[in-house]
């Protein structure tokens, strides 16, 4: 790209996550989704660590602050005084100080017990985004205790997924589609029919103020979104009971995986005391070294990475079609439904089974996908259900081309970054959508995006492959 042009974009970006800052977090935009989002700051803090890494340490830090004594992670932290501005809010999960109800959850315990959240939760980008965040500023960091502070909390985020939340395979099971980061994915379907669209809660719909119906998940889905949300909600939160939805998603269990081995990186960069103080000088590549704590918290954690990709190259692959599929856990059947959530597994390619890399890269400039338009679709143009403006099946996500952008950057194909590249050129001029048309780039959603403007500034302003917490790949994989 233009260098100036790439000068004016990074401004632009930089300007719409100064507008949706708070003081505290960065909302995803200031008006359909007034709150914080889980993995949603992730991104942001990704990408103002260029700019502002102390803002972006707070961004997460700020997050972790509303963990659940389960280790769970929320998927929203609210702002009662925003919860008529997106439905479901606070009041439907009867959650926050002074509110008595099952939301609490069994490890809540109390009316009083922390911020008011969503009891569901988001894919496990957060430790990765906060080494990333760390690398960018270890001085930083370091003066903050920013990795001491961070490690324990993520540690146990982890620890929950791989505890209450692991299925029959050993892979975590999301409990409700908003989970997923992907809502009306193509992947959830056949699950979801086994939901009645008959939800108890009078559904509001403001999100439609933003967005055209064309763009948005419809009624039906919408009743059952909020009949499986009624379901956990009212079993207290509780994992084990079942509430009619438990899919294995294999854009979550690759993050959770990469996210594994940056907390390996950052239990090697902590002091042996573990639990609090500085940690050690990590300066350079950003690799954490191989002092501190390099024993047995940073090896649990490369081995629950490998058990994780283990257990994807057994269960969710699908040779025909090329990619990772879901599972359905309540059915043990995959769901052979080629969408990107089955390409971002990509990220660990130097750790799948043989031959699985090349398979994917082919199924990226694969007519599904690359081989037929300019931007990444979120769901294959072969699937059945794509619809070039319709939410996640079919347009173009700009976290979605990050992650592969990233991918294919640490297997050395500038090719295929360029072209992932040239997504985040359309960001600026189409006002930092949502989520953009994959054949012509045109916005949809709602604009002002701030991972979009975040992912933006990365995009841009970084080519860190080193700093992909992933084994080493020969170049050209």
């Amino acid at each position: 790209m233009h260098k100036d042009f790439e000068e004016d974009a990074v401004d632009a970006a930089a300007r719409v996550l100064e507008t949706n800052w708070t003081g505290r977090y960065t909302v995803p935009a200031t008006g359909l989704y007034p709150h914080q989002w889980s993995w949603d700051s992730a991104f942001v803090a990704i990408g103002t660590r260029h700019r502002t890494p102390g803002r972006a340490r707070a961004e997460l830090v700020q997050l972790l602050d509303a963990q659940w004594p389960d280790g769970r992670v929320p998927q929203i932290v609210y702002d009662v005084g925003r919860d008529d501005d997106y439905a479901p809010g606070a009041e439907f999960w009867r959650s926050g100080p002074g509110v008595a109800g099952p939301a609490a959850g069994p490890a809540r315990a109390g009316p009083t017990a922390g911020p008011a959240t969503s009891g569901l939760v988001q894919p496990p980008v957060h430790a990765w985004a906060a080494w990333l965040v760390h690398c960018a500023d270890p001085a930083g960091s370091a003066r903050e205790g920013f990795l001491a502070r961070v490690y324990p909390r993520l540690a146990r985020w982890h620890e929950y997924l791989h505890g209450p939340r692991a299925g029959a395979v050993g892979l975590p099971v999301t409990k409700h589609p908003w989970e997923t980061g992907t809502d009306n994915s193509p992947l959830w379907d056949a699950a979801l029919e086994r939901v009645p669209p008959e939800a108890h809660t009078a559904i509001r719909r403001p999100d439609l103020r933003h967005a055209g119906t064309g763009e948005r998940p419809g009624s039906r889905d919408y009743r059952r979104y909020y009949r499986l949300a009624e379901a956990y909600r009212d079993a207290g939160c509780a994992d084990e009971v079942p509430i009619g939805f438990a899919m294995v998603c294999p854009l979550f269990t690759s993050v959770q995986a990469v996210s594994e081995l940056a907390l390996a990186r950052m239990a090697r960069a902590l002091p042996d005391d573990a639990g609090g103080g500085a940690p050690s000088d990590v300066e350079g590549d950003g690799d954490g070294g191989s002092g501190g704590r390099s024993g047995a918290a940073a090896g649990a954690h490369e081995t629950a990475a490998e058990r994780v990709i283990a257990a994807m190259d057994v269960h969710l692959w699908d040779d025909d079609l090329g990619l990772y599929v879901a599972l359905d856990d309540t059915t043990g059947k995959r769901v052979r439904r080629a969408t990107v959530n089955g390409l971002v597994p990509l990220l660990l390619a130097g750790s799948l089974a043989t031959g699985r890399s090349e398979r994917l890269l082919a199924t990226l400039t694969g007519p599904g996908f690359l081989g037929r338009g300019p931007y990444l679709p979120s769901t294959s143009r072969e699937d059945p259900a794509f619809d070039p403006a319709l939410y996640w099946r079919g347009p173009a996500w700009f976290n979605m081309s990050w992650l592969l952008l990233r991918a294919v950057r640490a297997l050395g194909r500038d090719d295929l970054a360029a072209r992932l590249g040239e997504h985040f050129a359309v960001a600026a001029p189409e006002g930092f959508p949502e989520y953009v048309d994959p054949d012509t780039g045109t916005g949809r959603g709602t604009r002002q995006f701030s991972w979009t403007a975040a992912l933006t500034l990365d995009a841009l302003l970084s080519d860190e492959r080193e700093l992909l917490p992933t084994p080493d790949v020969p170049s050209g994989t």
